[in-house]
């Protein structure tokens, strides 16, 4: 549709100058401009306004979508953090954390406002310890933790991670 509209505005501008009728091939004269009528102009806007609002929805979206990756790698971060901070402890401070489950408010920007939860879980094996850490959002903070541990996809887990430490 626009590319319709810049031919039939190349088509007027070439049209504009005509050879005049007297004989003389080499003279032209000018035909009276008309410029733009008011449809043509009203429909230019809408179109322009249309391209711009697609590319405000592209914006809002890109910036979601930054967002939502932010979240999954702090999440994973925080988890991984988790884990590595485990596999340096002994094997009784392993056995202690494997009496309840650790469960942490993490602030992850220093703005005092918690930014996530971190569950983990550790079962005591002899001389392995399986561990699992999950990772939620904020808005998961009113939810017991054992309710959590179990249905974690239903409380919009952001990261999940399990691994073995032995000794």
């Amino acid at each position: 549709m626009m590319m319709k509209i810049i031919i039939h505005l190349k088509s007027r501008l070439k049209n504009s100058e005509k050879p005049s009728g007297n004989g003389n091939s080499g003279e032209t004269r000018k035909k009276k401009r008309e410029g733009f009528s008011l449809i043509e102009t009203t429909i230019s806007i809408a179109l322009v306004g249309v391209a711009l609002i697609g590319l405000a929805q592209l914006f809002t979206y890109s910036v979601m979508n930054n967002r939502r990756s932010d979240r999954m790698t702090n999440s994973t971060f925080l988890a991984q953090q988790q884990i590595d901070f485990l596999r340096n402890l002994t094997a009784t401070d392993l056995n202690n954390l494997a009496l309840s489950p650790v469960d942490e408010q993490v602030d992850v920007n220093n703005d005092g406002n918690v930014d996530f939860r971190r569950v983990t879980v550790i079962h005591a094996s002899g001389f392995y310890w399986e561990v699992r850490v999950q990772v939620f959002p904020a808005s998961q903070l009113g939810f017991d933790v054992n309710v959590l541990i179990q249905n974690p996809t239903q409380y919009q887990v952001k990261a999940d991670m399990s691994t073995v430490i032995s000794r």
